[in-house]
């Protein structure tokens, strides 16, 4: 596994790959100590977990940097995620107990409850762009549920990935609680196949959501899915125009535009579309493309040298069916995989910015004849993950929300992830959910119990 510095295009780190032989050793590992995880108990779990985040508070310049390093964020950007991976740890510590409590039921027994219960080993195959905030939202409330995790990251972050697993050992988590697994994705299958694991999680593109739910269900086991997103990002001719343009231009560029619920699609009403465009054109070409280790830089290079001609062919192939381009629209020149902020006006729907994922600082400018009719563009999509409406009227923005097909809809705010809400999407977005107390049940045996 080989980790290139995207803003330098120079290796950082070359790491062998797990063998079949460590990967068996490994999971034979996770069932062991799953057995004695299982069974201890909630303020144990919290104990750790806290230890985890204090862990986390403590060496977050280095966590940050190492992020920055292998993929390319911002470090103000790495610094925050650090936080919000402390945050998630600190929130299950206190939750967790109160979320999975038994619940009696009233029925003909002299007595009844629900109880949730861990399932086991659980595998987390997961994505690059957060490389630490992905993993811990799935592994604080899977640990705490009394579960233990492996995690298969992608091949590009592997400082990433050992860097967690020794956040867990480190803060006093059982050996084999919580373990990376340095695999390619080849290797996937067989892992899912194995009797040890239990249930699946996959964050990442459509295209592996659908290989990993097919491997999953061909073996029976549960999975949650968190996949791709075009997030529209509704404005109704009553909004503060100039403000959601300054938004809109957060929206695009988070993470340097590599987010599943970064706003992709803005969808504007004719009358107020002109002044968009102007104000959003404004606020993206201010921005500062450059070193992400550098403090004053707003957008750092994309992850990897093919990401970057992938979305150059989004863009060539939006222009060539009759947008115009407005801002940006070339790579940078120079070492490091860097890509302008731009601008697309004129989008429609066939166009590649408005049918696909664009990965990248990209924002597709399209026209709404009403409100009724920006909501009909917003759920043209194949995905269904997260969007966001801007207006005057709270109450109408609300009662808009309902006709939004998407896992999240956030109203005059940007679509964020939130450990007290549930993260997740619709269509081709994916199915369940992460975070909240929805999330941690996820992965927990829902049991009936019947007591004569």
């Amino acid at each position: 596994m080989r980790a290139v510095n995207p803003a330098t295009e120079e290796p950082i780190r070359d790491l062998p790959d797990h063998g079949l032989a460590q990967v068996d050793e490994k999971l034979e590992l996770a069932t062991g100590t799953f057995d004695f995880w299982r069974r201890t108990s909630f303020s144990e779990r919290a104990s750790l977990m806290k230890g985890a985040a204090q862990r986390l508070r403590a060496e977050k310049g280095g966590y940050a940097a190492l992020m920055t390093q292998e993929m390319g964020k911002t470090i103000t950007a790495a610094e925050a995620e650090v936080d919000k991976c402390a945050w998630v740890c600190d929130f299950y510590a206190g939750n967790a107990e109160r979320f999975l409590a038994p619940e009696p039921v009233e029925t003909d027994a002299a007595r009844s409850l629900v109880r949730f219960d861990p399932l086991g080993p659980v595998l987390a195959v997961m994505p690059w762009n957060f490389p630490f905030w992905q993993v811990f939202r799935f592994a604080a409330p899977a640990l705490m549920a009394g579960n233990v995790g492996l995690l298969k990251h992608a091949s590009n972050v592997p400082g990433c990935a050992l860097a967690i697993e020794e956040v867990f050992r480190t803060a006093g988590f059982p050996v084999g609680s919580f373990q990376t697994l340095l695999v390619g994705s080849r290797v996937v299958e067989g892992i899912i196949r194995h009797p040890a694991v239990r249930a699946v999680t996959l964050t990442g593109s459509d295209p592996a959501g659908v290989a990993v739910a097919s491997q999953a269900g061909a073996a029976l086991k549960k999975t949650v899915l968190e996949l791709g997103g075009s997030d529209p990002f509704i404005v109704l001719r009553d909004a503060d125009v100039e403000a959601a343009a300054r938004s809109a231009a957060a929206a695009r560029t988070i993470n340097n535009g590599q987010s599943c619920i970064a706003a992709k699609r803005f969808i504007v009403e004719e009358p107020v579309a002109g002044r968009f465009e102007a104000a959003l054109v404004s606020a993206m070409a201010a921005l500062k493309v450059g070193d992400p280790m550098d403090r004053a830089t707003d957008v750092g290079p994309l992850a990897r040298a093919d990401l970057r001609e992938e979305l150059q062919g989004q863009v060539d192939r939006t222009v060539a069916a009759g947008a115009r381009l407005a801002l940006g629209g070339r790579p940078m020149e120079g070492r490091g995989y860097f890509y302008p902020p731009t601008v697309l006006t004129g989008v429609e729907p066939g166009m590649a910015a408005f049918e696909e994922e664009t990965f990248g600082p990209v924002a597709a400018v399209v026209r709404a004849q009403d409100a009724e009719h920006a909501i009909v563009l917003a759920n043209a999509s194949p995905f269904g993950l997260g969007a966001c409406l801007w207006t005057a009227d709270a109450e109408r923005g609300a009662a808009l929300a309902a006709e939004v097909e998407a896992g999240a809809v956030f109203v005059n705010g940007i679509v964020k992830s939130d450990p007290r809400l549930p993260f997740g999407g619709v269509k081709r977005s994916g199915y369940g959910r992460e975070l909240s107390a929805f999330g941690i049940r996820e992965f927990v045996n829902v049991k009936s119990v019947w007591i004569a």
